[in-house]
């Protein structure tokens, strides 16, 4: 197996579809001749042609109602949007339309679309290239919501997303594109050729959704995360010498609850943390549902560690960010007891 990041991963992914399925277009914008802002196209339209890697306009909306089109005509468009902040111009036509026509058709219809999109912050983007929106499009059904934390979990469940009948919403942690922490203040230094998910099948394979992973087993408390903030995590838990079970949710929705409530039932503590805003956060969905199944388990109050309730600060990233240093104070706080 070949050891890639997670923009080599993603790349493969589409690389294997494109070549596997007849019906995959890949759509968006730069993604085509210049391969992407991100390179995660780079190379495709050289390879398949600019009628399956198709460059769009700067119109989001364009981009995702052109995609429903393709998807009710029997393709399986895959979509990108350049930044998470640009989704919103796209937003009517993925909620009132993309993710209600099955059920508007009672079946008859289906849209298989896979919208792909850089998420988060940690490359000094400021405020409009730094947004983590996934909260918003776990409360829209009909949708799937995805954020992987590793190459190898990065390409199986993009995969899965092109080959699924309804749409997804796939958002990727471009923090960790090319490596977990590289310049990161506050925690060590490591690269994708150390981890062990950097580690990558040049073929075809999937990871179904709905399925999270235990990448940290634990007895002391358990701690909720997705994305970079599985990485923060881990380096949260050591430095705070906690036995922390660390859970890398990987799907939103659909969501592994069995996993988590077996978890906190263990542990008896539960810390969520995600690089969201904290209020309405994803991580209140979490801390209702630890609340209302493990209540009688519990030995201290649910904590939420999450991005400050404001625009993402361009010259206060690394105190806007949940790092090491707050996740670590909060898994020592509910190891104190209330």
């Amino acid at each position: 197996m070949a050891r890639l990041n997670m923009v080599q991963a993603l790349n493969s992914a589409m690389d294997v579809m494109l070549e596997r399925d007849q019906s995959v277009i890949v759509f968006g914008q730069d993604i085509g001749y210049f391969g992407g802002v991100f390179r995660c196209t780079d190379g495709l339209q050289r390879k398949y042609g600019a009628h399956r890697v198709v460059d769009a306009p700067i119109a989001e909306g364009g981009i995702v109602g052109t995609s429903i089109g393709m998807a009710v005509n029997g393709l399986r468009p895959v979509a990108e949007i350049q930044f998470a902040d640009y989704i919103y111009p796209g937003f009517d036509q993925i909620v009132s339309e993309l993710a209600k026509l099955r059920y508007r058709t009672a079946g008859d219809f289906f849209a298989p679309v896979t919208i792909r999109t850089p998420c988060g912050g940690g490359i000094r983007g400021g405020q409009t290239h730094s947004q983590s929106p996934e909260g918003l499009f776990t409360h829209v059904n009909g949708i799937k919501v995805i954020m992987p934390s590793n190459p190898y979990d990065a390409k199986g469940l993009l995969i899965n997303a092109i080959e699924d009948d309804d749409p997804v919403i796939f958002f990727e942690p471009k923090r960790i594109y090319n490596g977990p922490f590289s310049g990161y203040p506050d925690a060590p230094a490591q690269a994708w050729n150390t981890h062990p998910k950097s580690e990558v099948p040049e073929g075809y394979y999937t990871l179904p959704f709905g399925r999270a992973e235990i990448v940290r087993p634990g007895a002391d408390v358990t701690l909720l995360c997705y994305g970079t903030m599985v990485h923060v995590a881990e380096s949260a838990a050591t430095l705070a010498e906690v036995d922390a079970e660390i859970i890398d949710l990987r799907s939103l929705v659909p969501l592994d609850t069995d996993t988590i409530i077996e978890s906190v039932k263990k542990t008896g503590r539960c810390v969520i943390t995600h690089e969201a805003t904290k209020f309405g956060g994803f991580g209140a969905e979490l801390a209702a549902i630890v609340q209302e199944q493990c209540f009688y388990h519990l030995e201290a109050p649910v904590l939420r560690v999450a991005g400050w309730d404001t625009p993402y600060p361009h010259a206060f990233e690394w105190d806007y960010f949940p790092g090491p240093k707050r996740v670590a104070a909060a898994l020592q706080e509910v190891l104190e007891g209330p």
